[in-house]
């Protein structure tokens, strides 16, 4: 449309892969290599480029950019399987000398089950994550259910080993993740993944109550680093949210959105572009 000029800023909402770290079945997920790994072999580019079209930010982290919190020097994770592969077989998950394609250690074979929304898009990202994991040797069984039911009966009684979801934050501007990463919420709470670092929960802890933000700030980056470190799930993009503005407006400025309204928090600015004409000054006429 070319009477348009499309402005984009990042939703409060975060696509991520949720890994069961305390159910038995799937024990080899607790290792923070096989977590690392899984997420080095997840072409996160493929998947905000063409299933999402663009429309989304790839994520390293549980703080959404743009916000005060954020530490951008966290560590980046780039596409790469055979690093992946690599780091599955130095913690002894090798191809059987039998044959398959299906890595194992001790006769237990990296294969699980990632229960996903059924909606197009997420059954889409699923299918490209079951793709990229069998090309590193693991492989994953999907499981398509309406998301009502992926948070009442798996997330919310912890009855899943993978679960792919979103994370949705809108109207809560503050970057505070504790009801996500905490101990406290392991057990009847959302920390789905029920990790259990107590340091971590110690830097959220001392965030919630400090009043200086450069101090608060300092304890989220730690907890940024630390979270990069381990991987208790696998953090997969960022969504975006793109609109249109007439081309004559001017002065539209793009801020992150805590709700999708917040594209209009600044139109007290917005202004069209005026020109200013000369008057014609009339021919002056003769008195009779």
């Amino acid at each position: 449309e070319p009477t348009l000029s499309v402005y984009t800023s990042r939703l409060p909402q975060m696509g991520l892969v949720f890994l069961n770290l305390n159910n038995p079945t799937v024990s080899f997920l607790q290792n923070e290599k096989i977590r690392r790994a899984l997420l080095l072999g997840v072409n996160r580019n493929l998947i905000v480029s063409h299933i999402m079209q663009g429309q989304a930010i790839i994520a390293d982290g549980p703080i959404l950019p743009g916000s005060w919190a954020y530490y951008n020097e966290i560590e980046h994770f780039d596409y790469d399987p055979d690093a992946a592969a690599a780091l599955l077989k130095a913690e002894g998950f090798v191809i059987p000398a039998s044959g398959g394609d299906i890595r194992a250690k001790d006769g237990q074979s990296l294969t699980f089950t990632l229960v996903h929304p059924d909606d197009t898009v997420h059954t889409q990202i699923a299918q490209s994550i079951q793709a990229d994991w069998a090309l590193i040797g693991v492989r994953i069984d999907l499981q398509s259910v309406p998301y009502d039911s992926l948070v009442n009966d798996f997330l919310t009684p912890r009855n899943y080993q993978a679960a792919l979801a979103d994370l949705n934050t809108a109207r809560t501007p503050d970057p505070d993740p504790y009801l996500f990463w905490h101990q406290s919420e392991a057990t009847g709470g959302q920390n789905y993944s029920q990790w259990d670092n107590r340091t971590a929960s110690e830097f959220l802890e001392s965030a919630r109550t400090e009043a200086d933000f450069t101090s608060r700030a300092r304890l989220y980056r730690n907890f940024q680093v630390l979270f990069a470190k381990e991987m208790p799930s696998l953090p997969l993009y960022y969504p975006v949210y793109s609109y249109g503005v007439d081309v004559q407006v001017q002065g539209v400025q793009v801020a992150p959105m805590y709700d999708v309204s917040d594209r209009l928090a600044l139109i007290a600015e917005w202004y069209l572009v005026t020109r200013r004409t000369l008057e014609q000054t009339p021919e002056p006429t003769v008195a009779p």
